[in-house]
């Protein structure tokens, strides 16, 4: 079965900026039809699966009860909208301490497990970071990074993502003429 792997932050909600996280619902904010590309993987029959490094908890910034509590909302809103998301796995960990934090592959892995039926080869890894790019290779997933800025990645050409595009819409409509391409050979 084919998956799309997403990060959180700076693919399916704005993202805060560096050294701060999202530690209530009212901070989370949906980016713009991120609900609608979510929706809309979900009809090609990708597994949607969130997989997001959030290191806050470690750090003490917000509890993870209160972490589940933001994702149990996400789904909420997502379900409210006719959209879902089949697995949210998250690495609470401070930088080089787990085998679960982005670029590792630990949490993918656990997705894996859950899900048995996953085929890497034919799945996404979509986020808007060098980690998630390496993670997605190291699996041998296709990688969509997402960036309004792509010159500032320096990533090695092994690690270069298999395309650019500005927000998960654009992802899910790059995926979506990738099948449709794929289902025309």
């Amino acid at each position: 079965m084919k998956a799309v792997f997403l990060d959180r932050d700076g693919v399916i909600n704005k993202k805060p900026p560096e050294g701060k996280y999202v530690t209530t619902w009212d901070e989370f904010k949906f980016l713009r039809n991120a609900i609608k590309a979510i929706g809309y993987l979900n009809k090609l029959g990708f597994l949607v699966i969130v997989v997001t490094n959030q290191r806050g908890v470690t750090l003490g910034h917000l509890a993870e009860e209160k972490l589940k509590e933001i994702h149990q909302r996400m789904r909420n809103k997502l379900t409210s909208c006719g959209a879902h998301i089949d697995g949210i796995y998250y690495c609470p960990h401070n930088k080089n301490t787990c085998s679960c934090r982005k670029p590792k592959v630990g949490l993918f892995l656990k997705a894996k497990k859950d899900f048995p039926e996953i085929d890497f080869k034919n799945s996404f890894v979509v986020g808007d970071s060098e980690k998630d790019i390496r993670a997605g290779k190291r699996l041998g997933c296709k990688t969509i990074l997402i960036t309004k800025d792509s010159k500032r990645f320096k990533l090695p050409e092994n690690m270069t993502p298999d395309f650019i595009t500005n927000s998960l819409w654009q992802a899910y409509t790059k995926i979506r003429t990738l099948i449709r391409k794929n289902n025309n050979k």
